[in-house]
């Protein structure tokens, strides 16, 4: 990448910490995020969810979105598809603007890593659009559609959604700051949202 990522000091700490400590972040990131700082991460095995009560209710998903998800889930198989969310929060409705498709890192076929500088490119991107970094996604390929055991241990960023890919259907969740709540998945058509949201990210 030709971009240079040194500068993090307008990157939030919480945000480094939900996708740090990759070989590929810097190491100036890396401290600023403190030695608790791991990289998102998903495996095979599924957990029970949280009833901790959370901002996020719901997640809105137009339908492109929905077949962009299945397109690349399917074309990463055997291994896990990932990146992130875009998207803007209007009260307890978290409404997905676009899927940024990142590289995983991961070694392993059952679990993901995505890499902090297009967290960062992207962070950077969104500034001043009225648009955030509202969750992250990726695929299971061989297990039901619901966060694993490695998932909650990157999980980080309280109210951040993890949307997951199983066939047949994709889940929503929400990291609550102790445990995983599932939410509810809403399709929505794309015309619905340009007016407000606006055309193309860069």
């Amino acid at each position: 990448m030709s971009e240079d990522f040194t500068g993090t000091a307008d990157v939030p700490p919480s945000l480094l910490r939900s996708f740090g400590g990759l070989a590929s972040e810097p190491a100036e990131a890396l401290a600023k995020a403190g030695p608790s700082a791991s990289g998102l991460s998903g495996s095979a095995s599924a957990d029970k969810m949280s009833a901790v009560p959370v901002k996020s209710r719901s997640l809105v998903l137009a339908a492109a979105l929905h077949r962009q998800l299945i397109a690349e889930s399917r074309a990463a198989f055997p291994r896990e598809c990932c990146g992130l969310i875009e998207g803007v929060r209007r009260g307890d409705t978290v409404e997905a603007i676009a899927l940024h498709p990142t590289r995983n890192l991961a070694t392993a076929s059952d679990r993901f890593e995505i890499d902090p500088a297009e967290h960062i490119r992207l962070l950077r991107a969104l500034r001043g659009t009225g648009r955030d970094i509202v969750g992250c996604y990726h695929s299971h390929p061989n297990v039901k559609a619901a966060p694993s055991a490695r998932d909650r241990d990157g999980a980080h960023e309280k109210d951040f959604i993890w949307l997951i890919y199983a066939e047949p259907e994709p889940r929503a969740f929400v990291w609550t700051g102790a445990d995983f709540a599932d939410i509810q998945l809403t399709a929505a058509e794309a015309s619905t949202r340009s007016a407000a949201t606006g055309k193309s990210r860069g």
